[in-house]
């Protein structure tokens, strides 16, 4: 019986929906406009702020598609292709510069170990400056008093890691028969910063006549970053012989303390203030072979990367824009 009742209700009121619907398909949105509604292509109703993506579109045409071309343009070799070839020929003339200093250095210690193992000489009374150059790195030997009341220390200088002082003290000789002036410079040897004062390093201060065995050397050459000595101060950062004998009243004669390696006798000799003496051995440094294969590996290097570059079409490469993107 109710479902009697509700069939034909509802069959009583599908005339009604059926006019709505008419109703609907036939009117006109508000939002579309006079011309609009009059064209025989009616437009899709759609909301005025929705919006379709360009990908959407049928003729749309990616950028994957569309690639750039790689077009030639005829321009010649700027000034870098000569800074290109400038560089294997200085790297090269380099090179065989260092060829020539490796021939040197080799000839120069070999004479200078040459002059190592022979015996030594002793010191004369009076010695030219001139010709310390021709005796450089000569043994030789001298007896006289250590003035340590003018004891000059250099530096900071390192030793092992840790800072410290270079001694020089001069050596005052008395030369039978010689009426001149015969003190010379020692450089007795490296000592620890803690003992720069001689009242922490008694034992390092010989009394009476005592006989020095070294190195005959010639002045060293300063460089352009090492200050300036300050005798009147005290204060020294580089061995200038020259000025040293001035300030001392002593040739300009350097002889350098050697001793025999031992690392025992260097811990006693720094526990006690003792200047720790240098080996008698040639310590000039010779990396000349090292910079041969430097120079020379950039050089050929440099050399190949030229012949790519002049290989190559004389015009480089630019990217032309699509017009159709």
């Amino acid at each position: 019986m109710r479902h009697s009742v509700l069939r034909n209700s509802l069959l009583g009121n599908s005339h009604i929906f059926s006019e709505t619907f008419k109703t609907f398909k036939t009117s006109r949105p508000g939002w579309l406009c006079s011309n609009c509604a009059k064209s025989p292509v009616r437009p899709s109703w759609r909301r005025p702020y929705s919006s379709r993506m360009p990908a959407d579109e049928p003729g749309f045409t990616s950028i994957v598609d569309n690639p750039p071309q790689l077009v030639r343009a005829g321009r010649k070799h700027t000034w870098g292709l000569a800074v290109l070839a400038f560089i294997p020929i200085t790297a090269f003339a380099l090179g065989t510069w260092q060829v020539q200093r490796l021939g040197w250095k080799t000839e120069l210690i070999a004479r200078f170990e040459d002059r190592l193992v022979r015996d030594p000489l002793p010191l004369p009374p009076a010695i030219d400056p001139s010709s310390i150059a021709d005796f450089d790195y000569r043994r030789v030997y001298a007896t006289g008093r250590f003035r340590h009341d003018q004891e000059m220390l250099i530096g900071p200088r390192m030793h092992d890691g840790e800072d410290g002082y270079l001694v020089v003290t001069p050596l005052e000789r008395t030369v039978e028969g010689f009426k001149g002036n015969a003190k010379i410079l020692v450089c007795r040897g490296w000592i620890a910063k803690a003992k720069a004062a001689q009242r922490t390093r008694p034992d390092s201060l010989p009394t009476g006549e005592v006989t020095v065995q070294g190195l005959l050397r010639e002045p060293w050459k300063k460089n352009m970053f090492t200050p300036d000595n300050h005798p009147e101060q005290g204060k020294f950062y580089f061995p200038d012989v020259a000025e040293m004998a001035a300030h001392t009243g002593s040739q300009a004669v350097w002889i350098e303390e050697t001793m025999r390696p031992d690392l025992v006798e260097a811990y006693n000799r720094q526990d006690n203030g003792i200047p720790i003496g240098r080996a008698p051995e040639v310590n000039l440094r010779n990396n000349h072979t090292q910079y041969i294969f430097t120079w020379y590996s950039l050089a050929l290097a440099t050399s190949i990367m030229l012949w790519m570059v002049v290989k190559k079409p004389n015009t480089r490469a630019r990217v032309r824009r699509n017009r159709e993107w």
